[in-house]
């Protein structure tokens, strides 16, 4: 039985050719090298499982070849490049700065150093995960990181820069290792099952990329597993129930279920997503990057941003034109907001729930791309819609027998409109609906109608004023009570700005007062200071009652309570005693029996 060698290690690169995804820094290290303009120290630096370590072997083998190519690769069979191959070359070294952070292990490197090479040109010193030495590792190592033997070259590979010294960094040629694409993590798989013989599905290749996120390191290491699951044939289906991923198709289901507002369905099916296992928080993130997938394959132009396979990519084409624009950015941006609050809310299922009614009735909505200041859920089962029709057809008869009942008071309404030329049809300007949101509050109030409001008969005036008023929207003031007056008096209070937070306070404890015949309100302070300050706002105060309470005859006094100037008496101590004695004489024999005295 041969040894066997998992995929990361056996199909590692061994010349710069073979580098998959770092093009332009192999490149850059293979002019250097034909060049012969070579620095004393680099470093590597980017995710876990891109390349760094592999480069550095690479560049190492390289500069030490006995004979290289023109193009800048080792030739491979000089004995400098058997050595590396077999690896016992030593003329490189590897030091594992995690385990070796210590300032006597940079004292052995040091010592190491002044050692010329055996074969070949320079000793190449790999120090992986450099990060992890300690700062007084770091200081012993800065002298000879600036000033090393010509024949010393040393390549620095870590995951974390932000960790390095920054007079490390400035003596050192850094190179920032990107991630892999999902691309090019699915062609060297690729190759690699073609070079192995195994069967593979594109898009299971695709959702093994997406696993590894990235890292090409990681990519192998889960084709192995995939491989030792599924014999060698690497199907979708077997990738999908071995990695316990959540399938796509789920996605597409539901997509369909909502677009078709089919709420009951569509959380059945989240519950059968949590039946097998999933969170709540994956499948409400992974809904909202199938929107946007859904979103980039709308246009032609910005296909390119999906990775997926072929055909794939044309069900997400196919879905995305049954899908508003509209209706996908509402729908993002509440799967967003539910990622957001999934990890502090308490019920999470019910948190994806409700987001998943929102997105169903995200066509509903009268600003699509913007979130409402309050929402509002519909009916979404039968039983519910039908109690709701109903209940609108009372509301509704309801309304009519109340305005039969109004026609009667006609004469004492307050407002009027004018009479419309004899040619034109007359007809009635249907009132805008109001709502009173309470800042702070959550709350909304409808107007309040006053009992005798209602048209006033028509007055003969001139055309031109005439025309003037129809063009106009007729101001009313709506009646209002004492409690409509509190609320909105501390819905005001939730506007100040923080500068205002005594002002806020003293605001609170207050209670105004209101005459309904002439619409004034009154309050009492305690003191000039803060009538003041109140006199101060009093504008901003007026216009914001005029607005919410619909009644621009709102008036405001403010007067100060005269506070009583007689002086408070202090009692000493024998005199509260006299007092406690003469409300419980228990305590004059308590004094006598343990002899007290008053201090």
């Amino acid at each position: 039985m041969s040894e066997y060698i998992v995929s990361a290690r056996k199909y590692r690169p061994m010349t710069f050719d073979t580098v998959v995804g770092q093009e332009s820094i192999a490149t850059t290290l293979k002019n250097a090298i034909r060049a012969e303009k070579l620095a004393h120290a680099y470093l590597f630096c980017g995710p876990r499982g891109v390349g760094k370590t592999t480069c550095a072997r690479i560049f190492a083998k390289t500069i030490n070849c006995l004979t290289p190519r023109e193009d800048g690769e080792a030739c491979g069979e000089c004995e400098s490049c058997f050595a590396f191959n077999e690896g016992r070359s030593m003329n490189i070294h590897e030091l594992d700065a995690a385990s070796n952070n210590s300032v006597d292990d940079i004292r052995n490197l040091i010592e190491q150093v002044r050692i010329p090479p055996q074969i070949g040109k320079y000793k190449v010193f790999i120090i992986d995960e450099v990060h992890m030495l300690s700062s007084q590792a770091f200081n012993a190592f800065l002298k000879t990181l600036e000033e090393p033997p010509s024949h010393a070259i040393f390549i620095l590979a870590t995951t974390e820069k932000h960790k390095i010294l920054p007079t490390i960094l400035s003596r050192c040629q850094i190179y920032d290792f990107q991630r892999m694409s999902v691309e090019n993590i699915v062609k060297h798989l690729q190759n690699v099952a073609q070079k192995e013989g195994y069967n593979v599905e594109p898009a299971a290749l695709n959702v093994i990329a997406q696993k590894a996120d990235g890292g090409m390191r990681d990519a192998l290491s889960i084709f192995d597993q995939v491989v030792s699951y599924t014999g060698g044939n690497i199907s979708y289906a077997r990738v999908i129930e071995n990695l316990n991923v959540l399938d796509y198709d789920y996605y597409f289901r539901l997509v369909d279920l909502l677009l078709e507002k089919k709420i009951s369905e569509s959380l059945l099916l989240f519950n059968e997503v949590l039946a097998k296992g999933f969170e709540g928080g994956p499948f409400i993130s992974g809904l909202a990057s199938h929107l946007r997938d859904l979103l980039v394959s709308r246009d032609a132009s910005t296909t390119q941003l999906l990775e997926a396979s072929e055909d794939v990519r044309q069900r997400y084409a196919e879905q995305a034109q049954r899908c508003k624009p509209q209706w996908l950015y509402r729908a993002i941006r509440l799967c967003n907001d539910c990622d957001q609050a999934y990890r502090t809310s308490r019920n999470k299922r019910l948190q994806v729930e409700l987001t998943l009614i929102e997105v169903a009735q995200a066509d509903d909505e009268p600003s699509a791309g913007r979130r409402p200041a309050h929402r509002i859920l519909k009916p979404i089962f039968s039983r519910l819609a039908e109690a709701a029709k109903a209940a609108q057809t009372v509301a509704s008869k309801e309304a009519t027998a109340t305005t039969d009942n109004k026609t009667s008071s006609a004469a004492q309404a307050e407002t009027y409109k004018p009479q419309a030329p004899a040619s034109a049809p007359l007809t009635q300007p249907t009132p805008k609906k109001r709502s009173l949101k309470l800042a702070g509050l959550g709350t909304a109030i409808g107007p309040r109608i006053h009992p005798s409001q209602s048209e006033s008969a028509t007055r003969a005036e001139a055309p031109e004023v005439k025309e003037q008023k129809n063009s106009e929207e007729v101001k009313t003031n709506s009646a209002f009570t004492l409690t409509d007056l509190h609320l909105q008096w501390q819905a005001f209070i939730n506007t100040l700005p923080k500068e205002d937070t005594a002002l806020a306070q003293n605001m609170r404890i207050m209670s105004p007062a209101l005459d309904t015949t002439n619409w004034q309100a009154s309050v009492s302070v305690d003191n000039e200071e803060v009538a003041n300050m109140l006199q101060r706002i009093q504008p901003q105060l007026l216009q914001f009652l005029h607005t919410s309470l619909n009644n621009s005859a709102i008036t405001l006094s403010v007067t100060v309570t005269e506070m009583s100037q007689t002086p408070t008496r202090v009692y000493d101590k024998r005199e509260q005693l006299k007092y406690f004695c003469k409300q419980n004489p228990a305590l004059i024999s308590l004094g006598k029996s343990f002899k007290l005295e008053l201090s």
